[in-house]
């Protein structure tokens, strides 16, 4: 699929678009009201469009603050998902694969976070198997217009 913004070649991003269409799969299963539901349901819409925001600042500042939002965002999707399945509303098999999804979505969030945070040293997850320079070359080619832009000014 062609891609039209930066964010769309971020593999953070295709893994939460990922988790969305899965959670939409889920939610269409699930038939009365329950707050758990659609506290998922905000959650796991909340995390790409963080991520698309984030990605879409110049400051490393504001980019960590919505790198941020979106790790708190994939972390809530998680917990909603044990209050399914502790509510008995959602087999705990279902959600094993959501739940892995959603490790690698915090590992490579983790990873933005650290090269672009100046509160790394204050953030607690461990990385996994994504390293701490994990770049991408549109970050790269944005950060380095960012530095050009700077130098003018």
């Amino acid at each position: 699929m062609k891609t039209y913004f930066d964010q769309e070649k971020l593999d953070v991003y295709q893994e939460s678009i990922a988790f969305c269409g899965w959670v939409g799969d889920l939610l269409s299963d699930f038939t009365g009201k329950a707050a758990a539901k659609d506290q998922l349901d905000r959650a796991s819409t909340s995390l790409p469009l963080n991520i698309a925001e984030g990605n879409g600042k110049f400051s490393h500042a504001d980019r960590s603050r919505f790198l941020e939002i979106a790790r708190g965002s994939a972390l809530e999707c998680a917990a909603c998902l044990d209050v399914l399945v502790a509510r008995k509303l959602i087999a705990t098999e279902r959600i094993v694969p959501a739940k892995e999804r959603l490790v690698r979505i915090v590992n490579m969030l983790m990873g933005m976070l650290k090269r672009f945070s100046g509160r790394a040293e204050f953030l607690r997850e461990n990385e996994g198997t994504y390293p701490n320079d994990y770049d991408h070359d549109h970050e790269q080619e944005h950060d380095q217009s960012c530095d050009h832009e700077q130098e003018h000014q």
